[in-house]
């Protein structure tokens, strides 16, 4: 099954499965831009909402796309906000579903489905005001290499959805490569420094 069908199904209980990594993200996400606001946010991936909620306080309009109609149909569900746009997009094709610039990109669990991170780079740098930040939170490359993957069940069975392994230094030479800067990096355990850490967090900021 392909990632828009995959994420069409998993949409009616996305919110409501148990999911450590998804939980872990959003955690990570509101520490890291706590402390910020912005006027304009494009959030690819924005799946059912569940950051958009928090990134509506941050800034004053967002454009939320997604590759799934399920997904960004239970976003706009969710969303009672009129400086809030959503938009159906395959970030993976030419950005031509906006013309803006925006102030912050977010990538939340969105990456470990794209193969060609040069392409999303260049093409968030394209749609980045000067000095604009890129949040990326993954999960990270160490639980990849042990076999995690995006997953969810359903009446039909378990469904393991089509991930890309990318290690750290992919992230930043993509991003460096196409004219970013990093300035903070992270990594993210639930509770137990001891353990593997379960979210990769990047923090870039547009030359």
């Amino acid at each position: 099954m392909d990632i828009k069908s995959s994420y069409n199904k998993w949409a009616e209980h996305y919110d409501t499965d148990e999911n450590r990594t998804r939980d872990l993200e959003a955690k990570v996400l509101r520490e890291v831009l706590g402390g910020l606001e912005f006027s304009s946010c494009l959030e690819p991936g924005c799946g059912t909402g569940k950051n958009t909620e928090f990134l509506i306080t941050k800034a004053d309009r967002i454009l939320c796309a997604d590759l799934s109609e399920q997904m960004l149909s239970a976003a706009v569900r969710k969303i009672n906000s009129g400086n809030a746009s959503f938009i159906i997009a395959d970030i993976n094709q030419s950005w031509d579903f906006t013309s803006d610039k925006f102030d912050l990109i977010v990538f939340s669990l969105v990456l470990e489905h794209v193969e060609d991170l040069c392409h999303i780079f260049r093409s968030a740098a394209e749609h980045t005001n000067e000095h604009g930040l890129v949040y990326v939170g993954e999960l990270h490359p160490y639980k990849q290499y042990s076999g995690t993957k995006a997953r969810f069940s359903s009446d039909e069975g378990e469904h393991v959805l089509k991930c890309f392994t990318h290690n750290i230094s992919e992230y930043i030479s993509a991003a460096v490569g196409s004219g970013f800067e990093i300035i903070k990096i992270g990594e993210f355990s639930d509770d137990d420094r001891n353990t593997i850490p379960g979210i990769l967090n990047l923090l870039f900021r547009k030359k």
